[in-house]
C-alpha cells in the first residue's frame, strides 16, 4: 500500500547540520503551517505549505523555536529535550518531551568489555521531562514569551523545570510506577505522542506512552494543565474529582505502543508501533469519541478500529508523527528516513494519505 502522494519539507542549514531532518519525531498541522520536532533538539520549527492549484505541494521557510528563549529548562539549554509530541489547541502550542531514560548503545567498535560497561550505564537528561506551554501571537503566527489575546496577557508556561516533572506524579502509580526507573527501550516510560481537546468543559490534554506496554494493553494519561496561582511562567495539574492529578486510560492496541496522537473532531487518532528497539507493525486506530470521555477508561480492541496499516522499513523509515492537515488527509513523518525520502535539495519526504471516516 502507498500514500497517495508524498511532500517534501525543507530545512535550513542550521537544521540539517543537526540532523533535526532525519530524527523528526512529532508534528502538527496549524492552518498552512507544520510544526515539526526533531528528538535530539529543544527546538521546535515551523514550515509554510507552499501550494500549486490548490494542492500544498511543500513545506518550506523554516523558523526555529528555541524552548530555552521562552520557558525555563531543567537543564543546560543546549541540551536536547527529546520533544516527541506537539499540539496546537485555542492560543496555545504545546510540546512535550520523552520523560524517559535512556540506555548507552553498544558502538561497533566497541570491545566486549567497553560494551558491557556501555550497556550498563543509564542516562536521565533533565530537559526530557518538560510539558511546554506557548502562547501563539495571532500578528506573527509564532510562539512568544507573553502575547495578549483579547485583551488578556498570555504566558508562555513549563511543567518540569521546577523539580515538578510529570514523573513525580507518577512515583506511586501501581501501573506505572514500576517502570520509572527503566530506560525506555527496555519498555520503560517513554512519552511519544500528545493531543490537547477544548470545550466548554475546558481543556484536556492526552499523553500517549510508547512504554510500557502492559500484558500487550498500552496506556494513555489524562492531564488539566493549568497556570500556577502564583508563577504565571509554571504549570500545574489540576486534580480530577476524586482527588488524582491524572486519569489513566488502558487501550487494547494488540500489544503496540503509542507513537503520536491526533485530534480529528472528537475521536482520537491513535499511532501505533512497537515500544522496544523494533521495526513495526505500524498502525493508525480511530478512538470514537476518545476526545470527550468523562471517565478513566479501559478500551477494548472493537472500539480502536484500525483506519491504516502503514510500510515500514526495517531499521529505517519509521512512522513517528502524524497530523490532519487543512486538506483533511493524514501526513505521516518518518525518523531514520530511508535514502529515497532525501530531495536533493536537502528536503525530507513526508506521506499524505487519504483519512478514512466511518
Amino acid at each position: 500500500m502507498e500514500p497517495s502522494r508524498r511532500v517534501p519539507l525543507h530545512f535550513d542549514d542550521a537544521s540539517r547540520a543537526g540532523r533535526t531532518h532525519v530524527n523528526l519525531s512529532a508534528v502538527r498541522a496549524d492552518g498552512p503551517h507544520l510544526w515539526v520536532a526533531g528528538d535530539e533538539t529543544a527546538t521546535v520549527e515551523r514550515l509554510t505549505a507552499v501550494t500549486t492549484g490548490g494542492t500544498t505541494t511543500s513545506y518550506d521557510h523554516q523558523v526555529t523555536v528555541a524552548l530555552a528563549d521562552l520557558v525555563d529548562l531543567p537543564g543546560p539549554h543546549g541540551d536536547e529535550a527529546d520533544v516527541e509530541g506537539l499540539a496546537r489547541s485555542g492560543p496555545w502550542l504545546w510540546a512535550i518531551g520523552s520523560h524517559s531514560l535512556k540506555r548507552k548503545r553498544i558502538r561497533p567498535e566497541d570491545p566486549d568489555a567497553k560494551a558491557r560497561r556501555r550497556l550498563s550505564r543509564v542516562v536521565r537528561e533533565p530537559n526530557r521531562f518538560v510539558l511546554v506551554r506557548l502562547p501563539v501571537d495571532p500578528a506573527t503566527g509564532l510562539p512568544a514569551r507573553e502575547v495578549e489575546v483579547d485583551g488578556e496577557i498570555l504566558t508562555a508556561a513549563v511543567l518540569g523545570a521546577h523539580d515538578d516533572d510529570l514523573t513525580r506524579h507518577l512515583r506511586d502509580d501501581d501501573l506505572i510506577g514500576p517502570f520509572l526507573s527503566i530506560p525506555s527501550k527496555d519498555n520503560g516510560l517513554d512519552v511519544e505522542g500528545v493531543a490537547v481537546h477544548r470545550s466548554e468543559r475546558g481543556t484536556r490534554l492526552y499523553v500517549g506512552l510508547r512504554g510500557p506496554v502492559l500484558r500487550g494493553w498500552a496506556v494513555l494519561l489524562e492531564l488539566r494543565p493549568r497556570t500556577h496561582r502564583k508563577h504565571p511562567g509554571r504549570l500545574v495539574l489540576e486534580e480530577f474529582e476524586d482527588g488524582s492529578t491524572y486519569r489513566t486510560h488502558l487501550l487494547d492496541l494488540r500489544g503496540l505502543g503509542v507513537r503520536d496522537l491526533c485530534p480529528d473532531g472528537d475521536d482520537l487518532l491513535v499511532l501505533t508501533g512497537p515500544s522496544m528497539g523494533l521495526s513495526g507493525p505500524v498502525r493508525v486506530h480511530r478512538w470514537v469519541g476518545g476526545c470527550v470521555v468523562e471517565a478513566a477508561d479501559v478500551v477494548r480492541a472493537d472500539e480502536l478500529p484500525v483506519v491504516l496499516d502503514l510500510p515500514h522499513g526495517q531499521g529505517e523509515d519509521h512512522p513517528e508523527g502524524i497530523a490532519v492537515t487543512a486538506e483533511d488527509e493524514l501526513l505521516v513523518v518518518l525518523d531514520s528516513p530511508a535514502a529515497h525520502r532525501h530531495t536533493p535539495g536537502g528536503g525530507m519526504l513526508a506521506d499524505v494519505w487519504p483519512l478514512p471516516r466511518g
